[in-house]
């Protein structure tokens, strides 16, 4: 358990050093945003693309890894409506706030999920996090942006909604890398190196990014539905995946990479999805800042139950 929580720390530190990058009058807020329109556009996707062109998928179990996911990824998502009556009156939560708690449920962060695999386990353990990080991207979306308009009675432009999908750069990314796979020839070596590069970038910038995103003012007061979201996320989900996968006979370091991607806290992109369609941003940001201080510890405390069950 120590190695792990030794593993992870320099990756957090990264993160509380962007955030405390934010805080400093040296960088304007303007400086931030292109940070961030850089990754989704450049970084991430160059990350993705390369990984994925390089890797060996040939030991993994792929359709046990995403039905697990995928089952558990429906379970949790249907659990958390049932419950909305229960808020609604319990609580007085209003739409717009469970649509904050549904959002940073269903969402997981692949990128910090990638930066652990990296750390952690041998390179097809960061291939599979990237795979699946690019698989899950359409059907969390979707209902993401399904879960908002019915909660605040926005009614989105489907259109537009299914062509930002189709033109996501990570899934153009990986959609790239997986045709590339299967092509008789490679990239010229200059353009794959020009690649790896700018994917050597990502992780550090990204994980500055993650943390400069953080917003921890709105987390100061953390009331039920916060809670119930970090509960969801980090214990509730892990759960759920650990189990479903265990039961199909999933084992061994496939077990623990699986489990890291069930293990991560949400991410930040929710944040504008809120802002845009009426959401609650605040309560968004409370609860990711929450789940990302949060998951320090129970990442490697679920990565240490999956050795133990494992017999690792």
């Amino acid at each position: 358990m120590f190695a792990i929580f030794a593993a992870i720390l320099p990756i957090f530190l990264l993160i509380l050093f962007g955030q405390a990058l934010r805080r400093l009058p040296l960088f304007p807020v303007e400086f931030w945003r292109g940070l961030d329109v850089m990754g989704f556009y450049v970084l991430y996707p160059a990350l993705l693309f390369v990984t994925i062109v390089q890797a060996d998928f040939s030991a993994l179990t792929f359709d046990v890894i995403v039905v697990a996911l995928g089952i558990a990824g429906t379970a949790i998502a249907v659990a958390t409506l049932a419950v909305w009556p229960l808020l609604r009156d319990r609580l007085s939560l209003t739409g717009p706030a469970f649509s904050s708690v549904f959002q940073t449920t269903v969402r997981w962060n692949g990128f910090l999920a990638f930066a652990v695999a990296e750390k952690l386990f041998p390179p097809e353990g960061a291939a599979m996090v990237a795979l699946v990080m690019a698989i899950v991207i359409i059907p969390i979306n979707v209902e993401s942006v399904a879960a908002v308009a019915w909660f605040t009675e926005k009614a989105p432009n489907i259109g537009g909604v299914a062509r930002k999908i189709a033109v996501n750069p990570l899934v153009l990314a990986a959609a790239a890398a997986l045709i590339m796979r299967s092509l008789p020839f490679s990239l010229p070596g200059p353009v794959m190196e020009m690649l790896h590069l700018v994917a050597r970038a990502a992780l550090g910038m990204g994980l500055m990014a993650i943390g400069a995103g953080l917003r921890p003012q709105d987390a100061l007061r953390p009331n039920m539905a916060v809670l119930l979201a970090v509960a969801n996320k980090l214990a509730v989900f892990p759960a759920m995946v650990i189990t479903i996968a265990l039961a199909m006979g999933l084992d061994g370091q496939q077990l623990s990479y699986l489990a890291l991607c069930a293990a991560v806290p949400t991410a930040m992109n929710g944040y504008v999805l809120a802002r845009q369609m009426g959401g609650d941003a605040e309560l968004y940001a409370a609860i990711a800042t929450i789940q990302t201080a949060f998951s320090f510890l129970s990442i490697p405390l679920v990565l240490g139950v999956v050795t133990q069950l494992s017999g690792g």
